[in-house]
């Protein structure tokens, strides 16, 4: 559920030169974060069973850019200017942010959010394939792109592929297998476009959600009718998903970058499915086959072995 504008690893943003103030362990941090992003699937199911999949994104993205919106205030931070950076914000907001949050209630609406939550996990899968070419620095190997061939393996054996994917969705499937697609598209476009534009994480980002906000909310009339009740608990599992699962989300993995690094920070995307599956099982009874699991074994390890670098040559001296 990653939605961080990335400015030079490709996933999260460009840390800040003064790390924040550190309250909490790291590691308490990165444990909230893989929990929050984990229910987060979760939370959008409930969501979707009270209001139209538009409404629940445009709920969320509000929610979230208050947050954010708070954040910057505390930090007496400001929006960037230029209208060429807030043209590439645009993008990375429909791209990053309007589109795969769409996609995802969508896909929910007919899919578990088991299934849900493993989809995203192929996030990294997509980025290695598009990483090779369309940004040239990144080189591959033989240990990277078996990661890649191990990662489709494990979609496959997800999606129950031997048995002609049967009892699955197709269309929710893939609207989430899109989703997850989306985001390393994005990465990369706010790599080539973004990078070293002199303001801070919190303020793109901010910018950003802010952009995909005024996306959803053009969208979200046009294709759905005012809802002719109020679902509480619908809508509050929508407050949560914004406030929670995006806003103080980004606030915390800005944190961890900042602290540990983006290769230990990103580390979280492989804890998400875990939960997203605990959560759909105990807390929704969603059903589980065994492929479910064994899948996102694989799908992870292969994950995994796509963000293996190869390790720099030495030089010797004469």
């Amino acid at each position: 559920m990653s939605t961080v504008t990335t400015a030079s690893s490709g996933r999260v943003a460009t840390a800040p030169s003064t790390p924040p103030r550190r309250r909490f362990d790291w590691r308490l941090r990165f444990a909230a974060l893989s929990l929050i992003w984990g229910f987060s699937f979760l939370l959008i199911k409930v969501g979707t069973e009270g209001y139209a999949p538009f409404q629940v994104t445009l709920g969320r993205l509000v929610f979230g850019t208050a947050v954010l919106a708070a954040a910057m205030a505390v930090r007496r931070e400001r929006l960037p200017r230029g209208a060429r950076t807030w043209g590439h914000l645009a993008v990375a907001a429909f791209l990053l942010n309007a589109l795969p949050f769409s996609l995802f209630a969508y896909a929910e609406l007919t899919i578990p959010s088991t299934l849900a939550g493993i989809c995203n996990a192929t996030s990294p899968l997509w980025g290695m394939a598009l990483s090779l070419v369309a940004l040239s620095e990144d080189r591959p190997t033989r240990v990277r792109v078996a990661g890649l061939g191990l990662g489709f393996l494990g979609v496959l054996t997800v999606l129950g592929a031997w048995q002609g994917f049967h009892g699955l969705d197709a269309t929710g499937t893939a609207l989430a297998l899109l989703a997850s697609l989306s985001y390393p598209i994005g990465w990369i476009y706010v790599r080539r476009t973004l990078a070293g534009t002199g303001h801070s994480h919190l303020s793109m980002t901010g910018a950003q959600l802010l952009l995909a906000t005024v996306q959803l909310a053009v969208v979200t009339p046009l294709f759905t009718s005012l809802p002719t009740r109020v679902s509480v608990v619908p809508l509050l599992a929508i407050a949560a998903l914004g406030v929670l699962g995006t806003g103080l989300a980004m606030l915390l993995q800005y944190g961890l970058v900042a602290e540990v690094g983006p290769t230990t920070a990103t580390m979280v995307t492989y804890f998400v499915p875990v939960i997203a599956t605990a959560a759909g099982v105990t807390l929704l009874g969603e059903a589980l086959a065994w492929s479910t699991p064994a899948g996102a074994v694989i799908v992870l390890a292969g994950a995994a072995l796509t963000q293996v670098r190869p390790k720099p040559r030495k030089v010797s001296q004469p």
